[in-house]
This record gives C-alpha cells, structure tokens and sequence, in this order.
C-alpha cells in the first residue's frame, strides 16, 4: 500500500520543484530532515509516481524561438483514427510544446514556440496544413508571460487550502 504523501512530502516536492538540482544535503536542509531519511522519502515519492521527472528549462528565445503561440484547432471528425493521426502528427514536431485535447468550441489547444510570424506562417503552410482532418485554426500571439510553472506546488496549495487530493 503506498503512503500518502505529508507535510514533509510537500515541503520536499515543492523544494524540486523549485531547483531540481538541489543536492540531497541541500534538500534535506531546506525541508527540515536528516539527509538519509530525506533522500528516501525522494526515492519513495518517484517511485509512487508524485515525482515523475527532472528536466533542465531552456531559453526558447534565446535558441531562435523568440515568440509562443496559442493555437486552437478543430478537426473534421473526431473518430479514434483522427483524434490518434493528429496526436501523433503533433508529437513529432519539435516547435509544438504542449498540445492539449479540450472541450468547447476547439478540439484542441497548442502551445508553439516560433521564429516570429515568418516562422509561424511556416510552421502553419508547411506542418500543421499538412495534417489530415484540420478544419479550422485560430492562434494569439503571447505578448508576455505572467506566469509559468511546470507543476502545481503541493505545499502552496496545501497553504492556500486547495484540495488537490
């Protein structure tokens, strides 16, 4: 039976979460622990799952990439087949960042770093109008980023009293 995640826990993810190259000495002082039993509560929280990755984050602009767009994309049918060519299709470019299947007025919402709107024009006549089944996009270019986080911290959120179990 997997134990559930405590205070501590959340003390020690939301510290990776933070700087995922913090030493186990490092975290372990940040959290309050000794460095053993800290470094197996990180042992134990990756294999439970609760930890699921560590990942190094880029400048996007500053490897040519300057803007993101938000694109929404309908398709024309929504079998199996389409729903599967289209994810796969999106998972095999490597400007496309995030791609999220929704409800509402779009099937799908995409996250896409592009060179400018030369790049972004493109990326739209020479990848995505390639694919199958699209039958209407809209994209925003972002101005600025206000937020960016890569996970939610379950000790803020434990703090804001935010149910998140």
């Amino acid at each position: 039976m997997k134990k559930p995640v405590d205070r501590i826990d959340r003390k020690i993810m939301s510290a990776l979460l933070e700087d995922g190259r913090l030493t186990s000495n490092q975290l372990a002082e940040k959290v309050g622990l000794s460095a053993a039993p800290c470094w197996q509560r990180v042992k134990r929280l990756e294999k439970d799952g609760f930890i699921s990755g560590y990942t190094a984050i880029l400048d996007q602009s500053r490897l040519g990439s300057s803007e993101t767009v938000i694109l929404e994309v309908t398709l024309d049918r929504h079998d199996d087949e389409a729903v599967e060519n289209f994810g796969r299709a999106m998972a095999a470019m490597p400007e496309v960042l995030e791609v999220y299947l929704t409800t509402g007025e779009y099937d799908y919402f995409i996250k896409v770093a592009v060179n400018g709107t030369s790049g972004y024009e493109e990326f739209l006549r020479k990848r995505l109008y390639k694919i199958q089944g699209v039958r209407h996009s809209r994209s925003s270019f972002t101005l600025r980023c206000l937020k960016k986080s890569h996970s939610v911290s379950p000790l803020l959120m434990e703090d804001a009293g935010v149910r998140n179990h």
